[in-house]
């Protein structure tokens, strides 16, 4: 027998009681508020909690309480707005408040566990892009790799992990008010991310030239604890499944300083990024390419390879141009990485301030709205060489193809 909490207004606590026990579930506790709840939640441990959507009833700190305990949230919406609350918080499994019980009722016999699960298993690609701080332009190349890869023709999704400063949402147009990978991550903790979660709980970047998927990061960083290093990589796991290439923007911060706490299993600020650096197949290690962001770059780039192998970074220089570095710009940033960090072979990237500014007005892709720019020429090069599948030899058919010709005109001469 399932036991429920309930946190509802009066006229809806009584209705819904009295249909619980009418059908064999047994009622944990009433609350008055979210906090009350919050607060029993962890020592009354029910299987479900039933609440009305809506500040007193809903909070981010029953929703923090509940993932710990391993409680399932159904909330009773009555409006738009209360639907939109909900979602905001990254909560998906609601109905309306004046549904018929048997609606109620299916959601909360409903089994996470026994959810379809993804159709196809693909083994895609997991990208990481990361970049130390100073904004060398994360998000942008993140966002470039993936409108270039969708283009190619592979299914691509892009995904915010950044739990400092998400800002994949507002570089696309989009609204953040449902943080998708944070459902995406709640889900996973609940073994319930399904193709068809992660299609709900998506949005579309549509585009003749290749659209993609974005699962769009916290709109307020205080939600960072929903990011946990487990949740992430799980996650990670449900679309390397789903999708050819899941690009991954996440955080500049490496430090591990919050871990010196008598809790050692307490969530950590960055074990986000760190879980989705260990994660990813190819790690794009982004600069920006002037004299403080060498600099800056060149300090985190230790940090970066203390956390994961070497042979998986691509260093990327961003924003190349002779106005901040001096004449001769690429053969100067490569030089500077080569004597101070050891890096030989960066991908350089010319800086294209009118392109990237076009794009971020409107809220596009630099495939889309600069098509010509040097800046997308760099990076469409870097997805063609080092990312897609490159095409098989046929030197072995033009040998056959030569020898068979010499042959055919030794037999003439003669």
């Amino acid at each position: 027998m399932s036991t429920v909490a309930l946190a509802l207004p009066l006229e809806l606590e009584d209705s819904i009681s009295m249909q619980l026990a009418r059908h064999g579930f047994e009622l944990s506790i009433r609350c008055s508020s979210g906090d009350d709840l919050a607060s029993q939640v962890s020592r009354t441990a029910p299987d479900l909690a039933i609440v009305a959507a809506s500040p007193r009833y809903l909070n981010d700190r029953l929703m923090v309480e509940a993932d710990a305990a391993g409680v399932r949230i159904i909330a009773l919406v009555s409006s738009d707005a209360e639907r939109r609350y909900s979602a905001s918080l990254g909560l998906l499994e609601v109905v309306a408040s004046d549904a018929e019980w048997s609606e109620i009722e299916m959601l909360l016999t409903g089994n996470p566990g026994d959810s379809e699960p993804i159709a196809e298993s693909r083994n895609g690609t997991v990208i990481a892009v990361w970049g130390p701080a100073g904004a060398p332009g994360r998000t942008s190349i993140a966002v470039c790799l993936a409108a270039e890869l969708a283009a190619s023709g592979a299914t691509v999704v892009v995904a915010d992990v950044d739990t400092h400063n998400g800002s994949l949402a507002p570089a696309l147009g989009m609204l953040d008010e449902a943080p998708g990978f944070a459902a995406a991550c709640r889900l996973a903790g609940a073994d319930a991310l399904t193709q068809g979660e992660l299609e709900r709980i998506g949005q579309r970047y549509l585009t003749a030239r290749g659209s993609f998927w974005v699962l769009t990061g916290i709109g307020r960083p205080s939600r960072w604890p929903e990011l946990s290093g487990e949740r992430v990589t799980a996650a990670i796991a449900a679309c390397r499944d789903w999708v050819d290439y899941t690009i991954l923007d996440t955080g500049a911060s490496l430090e591990n300083d919050e871990e010196i706490s008598s809790d050692l299993f307490a969530p950590r600020r960055n074990g986000a990024t760190i879980a989705a650096l260990h994660a990813a197949d190819e790690v794009v290690a982004v600069g920006a390419a002037d004299p403080v962001g060498l600099s800056r770059f060149l300090r985190a780039h230790v940090d970066l390879l203390e956390t994961i192998d070497t042979d998986r970074v691509t260093v990327l220089m961003n924003k190349v141009r002779a106005s901040a570095i001096g004449p001769g710009a690429s053969g100067q940033v490569c030089q500077t990485l080569k004597r101070f960090g050891g890096i030989s072979n960066p991908v350089l990237v010319p800086h294209d301030q009118l392109g990237f500014d076009a794009a971020i007005l409107t809220g596009h892709t630099l495939v889309d709205v600069a098509p010509k720019s040097p800046a997308r020429a760099a990076i469409a090069g870097f997805v063609r060489e080092h990312l897609l599948p490159q095409p098989e030899p046929i030197a072995h058919r033009s040998w056959w193809r030569r020898s068979r010709v010499r042959r055919r005109n030794a037999a003439v001469s003669a």
